[in-house]
């Protein structure tokens, strides 16, 4: 079984446009991991890049499947899903994915309750961004939240010291702009992992940031959620 970044307990970094694609099964459909507990069935975090006329065989989700995408439109059965759009298929859904232009997606596999049945997608013009009290400066977007995580976009503005307390575990994905934490500097499509229990104290660069956020759902025991014996 491929373990990446797999030790929950541990601050995990990829810096995604310093790091080399990978060939997925499907021809002309690349991968870029950031975390798997598994092999091509696997509790993953990953970006995939489609080449223009790609696509996936239709497939189910049994254990979900959320995207954001960040790049073209990323197309299936159901619709057509532009720049921006965050899409949530749980556990029991399926679709053929692909897409016509080109598109790149930021996607979590196998990490639903395996109760939840709620299928949705939210366009760039339907959120709202508003400011988060207790976070000078900080607005967020949300896009998701359930008892145990909570998904949204924050956008920080320029030079702006950013604290933060997550609860149960945080991760951060730079869409946009860029910040720098313990030093390290994370731009365009660079990814952070907070374990529980560790504090964000980050800055945001000379042009502020975009990021998609998850928090809450690293408490306890992660991989939980996924069962290896589905990969026999």
């Amino acid at each position: 079984m491929m373990q990446l970044n797999s030790d929950f307990t541990k601050r995990a970094v990829v810096h995604g446009e310093n790091k080399a694609w990978t060939a997925s099964p499907m021809n002309g459909v690349d991968r870029l991991m950031l975390d798997r507990v598994g092999d091509e069935v696997a509790r993953a975090t990953s970006l995939v890049r489609f080449a223009p006329g790609s696509h996936f065989s239709p497939h189910e989700h049994d254990g979900g499947e959320e995207f954001l995408v960040l790049e073209g439109v990323f197309q299936d059965e159901h619709g057509d899903y532009p720049i921006g759009t965050y899409v949530r298929n749980p556990p029991g859904t399926d679709h053929k994915p692909g897409a016509e232009q080109g598109c790149t997606i930021l996607v979590k596999l196998w990490q639903f309750d395996p109760e939840d049945r709620n299928q949705f997608s939210i366009s760039p013009d339907d959120r709202n961004f508003a400011p988060v009290d207790g976070r000078p400066g900080v607005e967020a977007a949300p896009l998701h939240r359930d008892e145990r995580e909570t998904v949204r976009l924050e956008r920080w503005p320029a030079g702006q010291n950013v604290r933060h307390s997550p609860e149960g575990g945080l991760e951060l994905f730079v869409i946009d702009g860029g910040f720098e934490e313990k030093g390290e500097p994370f731009s365009r499509w660079s990814w952070l992992r907070l374990p529980e229990g560790a504090e964000l104290e980050a800055s945001s660069g000379p042009e502020g940031c975009l990021l998609w956020v998850k928090e809450g759902h690293l408490a306890g025991d992660p991989v939980s959620v996924f069962r290896p014996e589905a990969c026999s």
